[in-house]
């Protein structure tokens, strides 16, 4: 299940100057009229559910629907933005309303599986479905809501026997901040490798609106963790740095109490901070900064939001104990990963360390050097205690929590800290590898770390191979952006109670591509 910790005695800080200038980069939207390619029919297949087409899409009116007929269209790829239906009839003058149900999906499962006994924890409403009642025709139905989606189902839940509904039309008006034809395409002839970047170049793309958003179904949200790996991705193919910069003063002028960066922003009716606490999130706001100036150079920006990165350090030491090790408690919460097993306190510790480096990096730009110093002793202190209170030379692994709980997750983490040395952390990932230890890894979030992790330790070979692998078998599984989760041995998995409600476009899903063109392969850029 999905686990955050609510603010108590919420009292949000708000820095005027920040997200003015945030506001002033808020970026002019796309849009691009799209319109379905065919008629198709889903249906539960052996496995899972499939897609057959049965006609062409200029043979829509054509279809001539009564009480509980269906019919369902295809986009032909993922779109974001804004539908328009528009309606008519034959037979006699219509002497009742039209009552239908448009049904929309990322993924066939959407479209196929029923959605009125959904009981999961959480709304029902973001299940991607219109109920309408139309009470003249012809009509032109212009959807008020944003949907991501491609296939589209429109259900006649009743009307007249005089009458049958004709759709003459479907278009969307898709909405992006950034255009596709504007990254570069791969030079190279691994085929695999190219499907799973366009696919990766794609699903940024969909969730690039006003802000970096988690993903353009569910929650439509600024979230850092996902930002940190956008941006990465961003940087690799749109160069998109003013989007970036935007979502950096937005954190920074749209704070929790005491200065902390919260883990999520809402950008309607106007931006805000949400109530959610998560330790790593919120020390992600120096990750995001670091990364930023190291690739835009834009030393104001850096001057200008260094007290907000630095403050999350000062936060952070409140959850050490006396070891100089982040405490194993239920109180305070870190994300990490989604498996409801995982011990966080390892991958804390392993986080904190991580972002300390970068932030002394930052440091050091700045000619910060009482927070250089401060910084420096604070980063041995917490390897220290890492090492004495959490390594287990017996084992070769990194333990977390009172019953030392082996993960995959805290190993990964502690490479990417370089608490060892570069051979000694190669050991480590080869020894997880060999003995996969039992709390693995369930997000593509988590899978990008480990990724990283490989690539550090010299490993391209076996990223590439694990990239084809986990992101591959989307592709395989049919995925024209890439998901939320993926677990390839649990096609249902579903950290909400029903896959129906996941995201198939999801922002942390997207960093094949940064891998791919800065480490993996080589592109026009």
């Amino acid at each position: 299940m999905a686990i955050v910790n609510i603010l108590e005695n919420f009292n949000p800080e708000t820095n005027a100057v920040f997200v003015e200038k945030a506001e002033s980069l808020r970026p002019k939207l796309i849009k691009t009229k799209t319109k379905p390619i065919s008629i198709v029919e889903i249906y539960k297949g052996k496995n899972d559910w499939e897609c057959n087409k049965i006609g062409e899409i200029d043979e829509l009116s054509g279809f001539h629907l009564g009480k509980s007929d269906k019919v369902c269209v295809d986009f032909g790829g993922h779109r974001v933005g804004y539908v328009r239906i528009k309606l008519s009839y034959v037979g006699s003058p219509p002497d009742a309303p039209a009552y239908i149900r448009v049904k929309l999906g990322e993924h066939l499962c959407e479209i196929g599986e029923e959605t009125s006994d959904y009981n999961g924890i959480i709304s029902s409403s973001w299940l991607q479905e219109e109920f309408l009642h139309i009470d003249i025709l012809p009509a032109d139905i212009r959807m008020p809501r944003r949907y991501a989606f491609r296939y589209l189902e429109i259900l006649v839940k009743d009307t007249s026997p005089k009458f049958k509904i004709v759709i003459d039309s479907i278009e969307c008006k898709a909405v992006s901040s950034v255009d596709l034809g504007t990254v570069k395409p791969l030079k190279g002839e691994d085929t695999e490798l190219n499907q799973i970047d366009s696919i990766a170049v794609k699903t940024l793309a969909d969730c690039m609106q006003s802000v970096f958003e988690d993903g353009p179904k569910r929650d439509r949200r600024l979230w850092i963790g996902d930002l940190r790996l956008q941006a990465l991705a961003n940087y690799e193919t749109f160069n998109n740095y003013d989007l970036v910069k935007r979502c950096l003063y937005l954190f920074a002028g749209l704070k929790q109490n005491r200065g902390r960066v919260g883990s999520c922003l809402y950008l309607e009716p106007e931006p805000h901070v949400d109530d959610t606490v998560l330790f790593d999130y919120s020390l992600f706001f120096i990750s995001c900064l670091h990364d930023y100036y190291f690739s835009a150079l834009d030393i104001q920006t850096l001057e200008e939001l260094w007290d907000t990165a630095y403050r999350q350090i000062e936060l952070s030491l409140e959850r050490l104990d006396s070891r100089d090790v982040v405490r194993d408690s239920n109180a305070w919460w870190c994300f990490i990963d989604w498996p409801d097993e995982l011990n966080k306190q390892a991958g804390a510790q392993a986080v904190f360390i991580y972002t300390l480096k970068q932030a002394k990096r930052i440091a050091k730009e700045l000619k910060d050097k009482e927070r250089f110093a401060v910084i420096d002793s604070l980063l041995n202190r917490l390897i220290i205690g890492a090492v004495e209170n959490l390594w287990d030379e017996e084992l070769g692994f990194f333990t977390s929590g009172k019953d030392k709980q082996i993960s995959w997750a805290s190993q990964v983490w502690f490479i990417l800290a370089e608490v060892f040395d570069k051979e000694k952390n190669k050991e480590l990932i080869e020894h997880l590898i060999s003995k996969n230890p039992n709390v693995k890894m369930v997000t593509p979030y988590m899978y990008h770390y480990f990724i990283e992790a490989l690539i550090q330790c010299g490993m391209q070979d076996e990223a590439e191979e694990y990239i084809k692998s986990y992101w591959g078998g989307m592709v395989k599984d049919g995925a024209d952006c890439f998901y939320e989760l993926y677990d390839p041995e649990n096609k249902d998995v579903s950290p909400y109670g029903s896959r129906s409600i996941n995201s198939y476009c999801h922002a942390w899903s997207c960093t094949p591509t940064y891998f791919i063109r800065k480490y993996l392969y080589y592109s026009d850029n």
